[in-house]
């Protein structure tokens, strides 16, 4: 016997989930397969040159790995920093993130900035320039950037027939729902396709925090 969908035994976030599959297939939009969201916590971190890993952690200096990411090649290394702000204000245990990168950039959320006293300007990675800096101290020695300390935009990470799944292109805005006891839909997410890369979206703390993320029954990324 064949089931009845009715908006009596669907939530919202399911009934536009339905809508918009129905549309995409009559307009011919089918991309195959949905790809399978991940959702991840990106808690304050640090990307780092390889000149620079060698001033705070001597010469010769090597990122090593505590714990591999979820895209491939990307991880987050043993090395930790502590940074300072205005007013002296600092914060310890900053993880470095690798491989090495072309430029130094620190990732707070709104609250870490709050804590360090810096207004924090919500960008995209690497775009980097007119944003604060801060003081960066390792075993070895410190350094002072003078920018890159920035609050990251949330993002989606995914390959091209990820992006064809969804009708996106690369900067395309798209909202995340997050279906929990702290229910949450985000909007502004910008897509980053990559074909090295699969589908992953990243929060900040303060925002994985605010839907309860650890504790969601569902999530449900689509074109804004």
């Amino acid at each position: 016997m064949s089931s009845v969908i009715t908006a009596a035994n669907l939530d919202r976030t399911a009934i536009e989930r339905v809508v918009r599959d129905i549309v995409r297939r009559r307009l011919g939009l089918d991309g195959g397969p949905r790809p399978e969201v991940v959702v991840n916590i990106s808690a304050r971190h640090m990307h780092i040159t390889q000149a620079d890993l060698e001033h705070l952690f001597g010469p010769g200096a090597q990122l090593t790995v505590f714990r591999e990411l979820y895209q491939e090649g990307q991880f987050a290394s043993e090395q930790t920093v502590t940074i300072i702000g205005p007013r002296h204000r600092t914060l310890t245990n900053i993880r470095i993130l690798g491989p090495v990168r072309k430029a130094n950039q620190i990732e707070l959320s709104f609250t870490d900035g709050i804590a360090m006293g810096i207004d924090l300007p919500v960008r995209m990675s690497g775009d980097i320039e007119s944003t604060p800096g801060c003081i960066v101290l390792g075993p070895k020695g410190h350094i002072e950037m003078k920018q890159g300390v920035i609050r990251a935009l949330r993002h989606a990470h995914m390959n091209e027939q990820e992006a064809s799944y969804y009708g996106i292109r690369d900067g395309d805005m798209m909202n995340l729902h997050v279906d929990s006891d702290c229910a949450l839909t985000l909007e502004g997410i910008v897509a980053r396709i990559n074909p090295a890369m699969h589908c992953e979206v990243h929060l900040d703390t303060d925002e994985g925090n605010a839907a309860h993320l650890t504790g969601a029954r569902g999530v449900e990324l689509y074109k804004a």
